[in-house]
């Protein structure tokens, strides 16, 4: 469990990091938040839960 220094070209780099770049953007297009809407029911208010917790 040593690090490990390894030599690559500029060129490959830059290759690299667009493809990493290309990479995580798609990720995140990918990811809607409005599919999980109206999953969660619940019972209490999330504010008023969250005090209670914190005065306890």
């Amino acid at each position: 469990m040593r690090p490990l220094a390894v030599l690559i070209d500029y060129q490959d780099w830059q290759q690299i990091e667009k493809i990493l770049e290309a990479h995580q953007s798609q990720q995140k297009q990918e990811f809607n938040l409005n599919e999980y809407a109206g999953v969660i029911q619940l019972t209490q208010d999330p504010l008023e839960y969250q005090q209670q917790i914190r005065d306890e």
